[in-house]
């Protein structure tokens, strides 16, 4: 139970059955101390904070890549700040909440407030996510946060999003099926939202409006469809950029009038 066993020179796996959060996270940081650079964990029951505040210098070529088969639980990669956060399995709540840089790639769902005030760094979740999924990311210096969804999401995608890019797939929407979610944008002021599908006006909040698609607008997209093709061995060629539609805010004050007159 627990045991850390070496696999190959700089990797080793990790078997969480029957240890709580606060000894999962030491070992993991203590592996990643030791110079270990390739870190398996299985058997993760809901585990919180895996991942929390690891980094890389962005100079280093010594990548850290940490592999979670299992559901982990809230918060995972928060404040990540370089490494890549790889999920076979589902998500709870909070993925990459304040992340700098890196990567996380969940094959599966996610819960709520999915990259909740990231600053950076890229999340990408194969299906679908849950209420808030973007709430305060924003824009840091250099550092601009994409999140790509794959799936669709629940109420206030986006809400009080300052920056950066949030792109949803609708790829388990059926033939026809418009997204659900509501209130989408309430808040935002800064950054973009690219919806591939159906929407009615009534689910977008009065803090945002919709935008024509640059050509920057569609390399990026493509980019990003792309990548996530390839991180989930997924076939994205049903994937029409004539489909997505942009919101941007309307304000950068969307709330002046309830606070200055």
């Amino acid at each position: 139970m627990g045991e850390c066993v070496l696999m190959a020179p700089g990797c080793v796996e990790i078997d969480a059955s029957g240890l709580d959060f606060s000894e999962l996270n030491r070992r993991v940081r203590s592996e990643v101390c030791r110079g270990k650079r390739e870190i398996v964990l299985r058997n993760v029951t809901g585990q919180r904070y895996i991942g929390t505040n690891l980094y890389n210098t962005a100079e280093s070529l010594d990548q850290v890549n940490i592999t979670i088969y299992g559901t982990p639980g809230n918060d995972l990669g928060a404040f990540l700040d370089g490494p890549t956060i790889t999920v076979f399995g589902n998500a709870m709540d909070g993925i990459g909440n304040t992340m700098n840089r890196g990567l996380i790639a969940v094959h599966g769902r996610a819960g709520d407030i999915a990259g909740f005030s990231a600053r950076g760094g890229e999340i990408f979740i194969r299906d679908n996510a849950g209420y808030r999924a973007g709430i305060h990311m924003k824009e840091y210096m250099a550092m601009k946060p994409v999140m790509v969804i794959g799936g669709t999401v629940q109420d206030f995608l986006g809400e009080y999003m300052a920056g950066g890019v949030i792109i949803i797939l609708g790829l388990t929407l059926k033939d026809g099926e418009s997204h659900h979610c509501r209130y989408v944008g309430t808040g935002m002021h800064g950054g973009a939202i690219f919806i591939r599908g159906n929407f009615a006006e009534h689910q977008l909040s009065k803090a945002v409006g919709k935008a024509d698609i640059t050509s920057e607008d569609q390399s990026l997209l493509r980019s990003y469809i792309d990548r996530y093709g390839a991180l989930f061995d997924a076939d994205v060629s049903c994937v029409d950029l004539a489909e997505f539609t942009k919101l941007v805010p309307l304000s950068v004050r969307p709330y002046k009038k309830l606070y200055a007159y």
